[in-house]
């Protein structure tokens, strides 16, 4: 099994177009192309009958020929890109690798995957290299034959090319793109092979929105939030640490929660109460590993700084003795327990969203956008009732902040301050679901809350790293370079939450302004 991110354009071209790709000077160097190679590839792609994976941009296929035969499985990542992870050719297209169907376990649900369509490609492929015989992209030239096997339709051939980023800068898809123009070929339409041959499918659960009632505002929310989570369940279950997928999972269920809890005077208490309580649980099981992220994070960037900071002294030792000491501190007992810590939190997980309980919270939420409970007022205008739902959620924002503005230094204003970020974080949720709808007096509230919960959100993030210190600290065993480093990455956490405290005032003074409200009627 192995993966990458696919980073790659694709257009359209007349099939008789000549593709004039020479040698060129690229934003790193002189780029060369090598000689054409042609080669016939047969893609078999799966998926439910009712297309799941390709509603949700996920491609599951099984390629022969070329140099990368067998299964490929293509899931959105950032944009302009996709996370593509592999599996040998296999026995055949009925026997999908089993490590595949987990990653796609939201989307599929133990319904069966099936042929859905075959496509014939005769790929003519050049290869870019730089100065140094590193590959930086390749083209594919491609002349296509895709049938569907779910339905009767006339096979569909068209003539397009790819242009894939290998270890090269970005801007050779841009100088590449130029000559391509230049060719004939424009930007394509389709985002993928699979895409062009099921042409205008219907995505399964995409009712058309009518009306802009309260409701509607509420539900189209919901299933972009519930869209958002399904498109980072296979980056977590990847467990790749960079990708921030964990975050984002974690932020779609928070907002789904948060619009529930806002506008509860929409719905049906009885069927939203466990809703919520499952979706604080599924947020509880993100959050264990994203802290752990965040805190390891933290504390090496610090290490790092220290190890930067090292070489500016007079002395000629100082440098690599501080080199040496933050190497050792990097590889000491308490950052392996931090690190310990996180891969133990991933394996629950990964064991969480395999669970009964987290498909059934899936199922559960499916069916509230299927079926919402809305009550009456939901049928009325969304410029009527959505800004006062905003207004109050951002009042209820102001209050908080002034009762922990009165308090004490100390942990009761700690809390205070921590329970003023989540209600404003529940109030930017808010604003940003009524924008597409209200316009620029909820955008901008939006924006106001996000820096509110920012601001607060350094603030806390300093004090619970100040807190895993100390805990840390009162380990037994601690040896006295480790005691120093931890008191060096405390002081570091006391500095940042005192520049956090001097930044927040000159946010609140400016999300405390009145006409933030007035704007919105309130």
């Amino acid at each position: 099994m192995a993966g990458h991110v696919e980073v790659e354009r694709k257009y359209e071209i007349d099939g008789a177009a000549e593709i004039a790709i020479d040698d060129f000077a690229g934003p790193d160097g002189q780029v060369s192309v090598e000689e054409p190679e042609t080669r016939r590839l047969v893609a078999d792609y799966v998926d439910t009958p009712d297309l799941t994976l390709a509603a949700h941009g996920i491609t599951l296929r099984r390629r022969r020929g070329g140099r990368d035969e067998g299964w490929h499985l293509k899931v959105p990542a950032a944009k302009g890109s996709r996370r593509e992870v592999r599996a040998p050719l296999g026995s055949g297209v009925h026997q999908v690798p089993a490590r595949l169907v987990k990653l796609v376990a939201a989307h599929v649900r133990g319904h069966e995957l099936v042929p859905i369509v075959t496509v014939e490609t005769t790929r003519t492929t050049r290869r870019l290299r730089g100065e140094h015989g590193e590959v930086l992209a390749e083209v594919a030239d491609d002349v296509v034959l895709g049938r569907r096997l779910d339905v009767d339709r006339r096979p569909a051939s068209w003539r397009e090319v790819e242009v894939e980023l290998v270890d090269g800068p970005a801007g050779v898809l841009d100088t590449v793109e130029a000559r391509l123009r230049r060719s004939g070929a424009v930007p394509s339409a389709a985002a993928s092979k699979l895409a062009r041959v099921l042409g205008d499918s219907p995505a399964p659960g995409r009712a058309p929105e009518s009306g802009r009632s309260a409701g509607t505002v509420l539900i189209a929310y919901v299933r972009r939030q519930r869209d958002r989570l399904l498109a980072y369940d296979p980056l977590v279950r990847l467990a790749d640490h960079d990708d921030d997928s964990v975050h984002k999972m974690r932020v779609a269920v928070r907002r789904i929660r948060s619009l529930l809890r806002t506008h509860s005077r929409l719905l049906d208490g009885d069927r939203i109460g466990p809703l919520d309580a499952e979706l604080t649980w599924l947020a509880g099981e993100l959050g264990t590993v994203r802290d752990l992220e965040v805190l390891t994070a933290r504390f090496d960037r610090h290490l790092t700084a220290h190890l930067r900071d090292g070489f500016d002294g007079d002395g000629p030792d100082k440098g690599g003795a501080a080199r040496q000491r933050v190497n050792d501190l990097k590889s000491a007992e308490w950052p392996a327990h931090l690190v310990a810590r996180e891969r133990r939190a991933r394996r629950e997980l990964n064991k969480t969203l395999r669970s009964p309980r987290y498909f059934a919270l899936l199922t559960a939420l499916d069916d509230f956008i299927d079926a919402p409970p809305l009550r009456g007022r939901a049928r009325r205008k969304a410029g009527r009732l959505t800004p006062a739902v905003v207004a109050k959620s951002w009042r209820k924002v102001l209050r908080r902040y002034a009762e922990a503005e009165h308090l004490p230094e100390g942990p009761q204003r700690d809390r205070a301050l921590h329970s003023a970020r989540k209600a404003a974080k529940r109030a930017r949720y808010t604003a940003e679901a009524a924008t597409p709808f209200l316009g620029k007096p909820v955008k901008k509230l939006a924006e106001q809350a996000e820096r509110l919960q920012e601001a607060l959100g350094r603030r806390q993030d300093a004090l619970v790293a100040r807190q895993q210190l100390t805990r840390l600290a009162t380990r037994p065993g601690l040896t006295a370079a480790d005691a120093f480093t931890l008191g060096l990455l405390l002081a570091d956490e006391r500095h940042e939450a005192a520049e956090a405290d001097h930044a927040l005032a000159p946010t609140w003074k400016k999300a405390a302004r009145p006409k933030l409200l007035r704007a919105l009627g309130g």
